[in-house]
């Protein structure tokens, strides 16, 4: 299944910005390094009218949770503006923010 319509799926560039913001702070983690190069590159998808990734490639790089609610995410942009405003609050709901380990390490030891 091609990836490339989902751009044009959003009611506005605010809704696709909060949809991206739940994929980084929520789903992107990078204690998982594999995973979340591939997440980020589904979260570029999202911007783009070329294929950044494929759903076999999230499949094979995604763990099952997390690609449930890629599928989700989806179907969502797939059907309606109000499904994806759903998808995200029920994101939010089950995943809590992932604390950037990398980020603050490094911010460590700049002090």
């Amino acid at each position: 299944m091609t990836l490339t319509d989902l751009n044009n799926g959003f009611r506005d560039d605010d809704q696709r910005r909060r949809v991206q913001a739940v994929i980084h702070d929520r789903l992107a983690d990078d204690r998982e390094p594999q995973e979340c190069r591939y997440l980020m590159r589904f979260w570029w998808q999202l911007s783009m009218p070329y294929q950044e990734v494929s759903m076999e490639q999230l499949s094979l790089n995604v763990r099952k949770p997390k690609l449930d609610v890629l599928e989700e995410l989806v179907s969502a942009i797939r059907t309606s503006h109000d499904e994806v405003d759903a998808w995200i609050v029920t994101t939010q709901q089950a995943f809590p923010v992932i604390q950037d380990r990398g980020f603050r390490a490094a911010s460590d030891s700049d002090s």
